[in-house]
Order: structure tokens, then sequence, then C-alpha cells
């Protein structure tokens, strides 16, 4: 039995697919219980990573977990698990944890939250399985509103770059590391085929919608301002400085979907093209 947590998200959605599809026992837990229309046969239970009284049940009987990246009792949530029988966890980390392994990430709070999940399973018992993905091409969605609008997208760093990473290759490489017991224990750090400018996504979704799409370079500050009450100050101050020190620097790319998949990983204008009515609803009046 595997269990995935988080099963609202992108990623989450598309390994179950995968995973019923092969006929594999699978459990989809989330906060929002409610939420989830998984496949006729797939159980779905109330699992708060904050909330370590829904950790039992949810664990019941499960060998395999897929665990999103969260801090919250992730040392509980470790020994729930030991005692329930699990023996392998695959967790959902990030790339960021590979600049500050060997030191205390004070000043990044995305990067710290990723390595302190890292370190509790990894101080477990458990076989512990790392996925460290760079950039997701999701991330584009934030732009989906000012394209609907017509209104140009606003960025900081236009010449930052980024991997953008298709959620199917992640999900893919997911069930690789599941269920081929060759990768158990394995740190991989996946990325897109590209290194891309956000500008350059900009002119790649424009060309997949056929709409003009204009770029608002702001400052630092003004994006601030822009993104109050949407994206925590600690988190956007943390993004600012990712974007600085990538800007007119391409970023290191892998073949870590590749091999796990057997494919190349899917550039960006596929993920435009599978999300492309995000961004071309009927405009707001």
């Amino acid at each position: 039995m595997i269990l995935i947590t988080g099963g609202r998200g992108a990623v989450a959605t598309r390994l179950l697919a995968l995973l019923h599809a092969d006929g594999i026992p699978v459990r989809v837990g989330s906060a929002a219980r409610a939420d989830l229309t998984p496949p006729p046969g797939v159980e779905a239970v109330t699992l708060d990573l904050t909330d370590p009284e829904t950790f039992p049940a949810a664990l019941a009987g499960v060998t395999s977990v897929f665990l999103y990246a969260t801090p919250d009792h992730v040392t509980e949530f470790a020994e729930h698990a030991h005692r329930a029988g699990v023996s392998h966890v695959v967790v959902l980390s990030s790339s960021s944890v590979l600049g500050v392994l060997d030191s205390e990430p004070k000043d990044d709070p995305l990067a710290g939250s990723h390595l302190a999940v890292e370190r509790a399973l990894l101080a477990s018992p458990i076989a512990t399985t790392l996925l460290r993905p760079g950039s997701f091409a999701s991330n584009a969605a934030s732009w989906a509103w000012p394209v609907r609008a017509g209104q140009p997208v606003s960025l900081p760093f236009p010449g930052a770059h980024t991997d953008p990473l298709h959620e199917s290759d992640l999900a893919e490489a997911a069930h690789a590391v599941l269920t081929d017991p060759r990768h158990r224990g394995g740190r991989f750090t996946l990325t897109g085929p590209e290194s891309l400018t956000f500008a350059e996504q900009i002119d790649r979704l424009a060309a997949v919608t056929g709409r003009a799409i204009a770029v608002k370079h702001v400052t630092a500050e003004e994006w601030r301002k822009e993104t109050d009450g949407h994206i925590p100050a600690v988190y956007a101050d943390a993004l600012l400085a990712w974007w600085e020190s990538t800007d007119g620097r391409p970023v290191a790319l892998t073949r870590t979907v590749e091999e796990l998949t057997g494919h190349p990983a899917r550039p960006f204008t596929v993920w435009a093209t599978d999300h492309i009515a995000d961004f071309t609803a009927s405009r707001a009046s």
C-alpha cells in the first residue's frame, strides 16, 4: 500500500493516476479530504501534516509514502510511519537544499523547510529517497490572470533563469522511484530540459496562446507590494534573492528525468500547451 500525501496537488494527482493504472494499492490523503476525487477503489483519508492525530489512521497498513516536504511535525510523522511498518518514504524536496546542506539556512526559509524534512527522514530508520526538483513550470500559472485580462506581467528580474519542470515529469519520476527498488535511497536532482529566462518563458507562452504578452519591469519593492497578501514577506524575499542570483546566469541542468522515466523532460512549450485554457479564458470585462 502506497500513501500519497498532499493529494490535491498537481504532482500527487498525476502520481495517483499512474499507480492506480498499475493496479498498485494506493491511498490518498489531504487535510481537505472532502475535496479529493480519487478513482473508484482508491481510499481517501484525512491527513493533515500539521496535526499528528491524523497520522495513525492514514498510515495504517502502508508500506511506502510519497511525502510533500513540510517541516511541521515531520519527526512525529516519521515516528508514526516507522511504527506503522512503513519501509520507504519518497520526499518531494527541492534543489534549493543543495546550497545549504552544510549550513543552517537562516536566511533561506524555502531551502530551510525542505532541508528540515530531509534531515528528519534521513535520521529515521526508514529508507528515504529524495526528489529535488528545481523550478516548477507551473509557477508560470501566476501569470494567468494578467494574461487573460490583457495586462502586462510584472517581473522584477526578467532576465532571471529557471529550469521549468513539467509536473507530469515529476510525477513519472516519483512513480519510478516508488516502484523500482533500484532507486530506493537515491538522491535525485531534477530539472526541465532548458534554462530559460522569465522573458523567454513569456515569449514562448505568447507563441502558444497566440496572444501578445507585455512585460512590466518592476523593482523588487514594487513586486513585494503587488504580491503582499499572496506571498509571505519572508518567502518573497527569498524568491527575490534567488532570482537576482540567476539574473543573466543559466542554471545547471540534469538528465535525471530521462534516466528515471526513459524519456527526455518535457519542454516549457508542452506545459504551456497543456495549460492553455488557464491563459485563454474570456477576459474580464
